[in-house]
């Protein structure tokens, strides 16, 4: 199976790196300066699940594009998401199977305006890259979950878990693949809307007596999605109110690390969505609409600088 993989950052870098590291037949579609630096240096993952450094991996610029190819893994930011469209869409044949692991829920409606075969699918992760472009893995977890969005097993999911059941991560074929990304969903809106409102982890809510904020905005999260029918389960929510309000908690969202970087955030993608989502009357989600202005005023700010 011939695999492309757009980006070669923590998550595509990490997950692609992986595959290769298995013998898997993959391309990382990149930009010049990554590519120059792959050349250089190899993909290097540092994990505590086994590091590897391979080098010289397949990669391949926007506009040198083969195709097609039998599977186009989509690793992008949401906000990138147009540019790498352009970019992967020569290497789409008339059976290939795009599985994109973006956050939230419009990819796919995006996606599937242009393509035949989108799968939904999400990461369960925490990586970064190093100065010097180094993948690291920050803790144990490493899922890369996936499924036909009609919950059926096809012979291309299927295949798609035999080219990824070597790998060093934790695959998982999925036949309620919308459930799971709409409880991600919360979870990352939650987590994220209040780390960046209140600029701090949970430990900090919690020392301030802000807890309750987060409850809150994880509620009016649930009731989204219970709206749009799939409401979360008891465990899954269990799990969100025990991450967001552990007193011990010095883990802070990603995009609040973005923030604190002055780099662009999924402000729309993650909290914008889910609101357009949601009930549209007056005083409706007032947490999640705070989280949001904050978020604005942050790129309408960085907009100026």
């Amino acid at each position: 199976m011939k695999i492309l993989v757009v980006g070669a950052g923590a998550i595509g870098g990490y997950f692609g790196g992986r595959l290769l590291e298995a013998g898997r037949d993959v391309t990382f579609l990149v930009r010049p300066e990554r590519a120059a630096r792959l050349a250089e240096t190899g993909l290097v993952i540092r994990s505590g699940c086994g590091d590897a450094t391979l080098p010289a991996p397949p990669t391949v610029q926007a506009g040198a594009v083969g195709g097609p190819f039998d599977l186009v893994l989509v690793s992008c930011k949401a906000y990138d998401l147009e540019g790498a469209i352009a970019a992967f869409a020569p290497a789409v044949g008339p059976d290939t199977v795009i599985l994109p692991v973006l956050n939230g829920m419009r990819h796919l409606d995006r996606l599937g305006q242009q393509f035949r075969h989108v799968l939904g699918g999400l990461v369960l992760i925490s990586s970064g890259l190093d100065p010097d472009g180094r993948i690291l893995h920050f803790n144990t977890m490493q899922g890369l979950v996936y499924g036909e969005r009609d919950g059926s097993r096809s012979g291309r999911v299927e295949a798609i878990a035999g080219e990824f059941a070597a790998a060093r991560f934790d695959a998982r074929l999925s036949v309620q693949i919308l459930q799971d990304m709409w409880d991600k969903w919360i979870f990352i809106a939650s987590m994220a809307g209040i780390n960046c409102l209140m600029r701090g982890a949970a430990a900090d809510l919690v020392a301030a007596d802000g807890a309750g904020f987060a409850l809150a905005l994880l509620d009016e999260c649930a009731a989204i999605a219970a709206h749009n029918g799939f409401p979360p389960s008891a465990a899954s929510l269990d799990r969100t109110r025990s991450i967001i309000t552990d007193p011990g908690s010095t883990i802070t969202a990603s995009m609040l690390k973005d923030m604190e970087r002055n780099a662009p955030i999924e402000a729309d993608q993650v909290i914008g969505d889910l609101l357009r989502r949601g009930d549209p009357q007056p005083g409706a989600q007032p947490m999640l609409r705070l989280a949001l202005a904050h978020l604005k005023t942050y790129e309408a700010r960085r907009a100026r600088s």
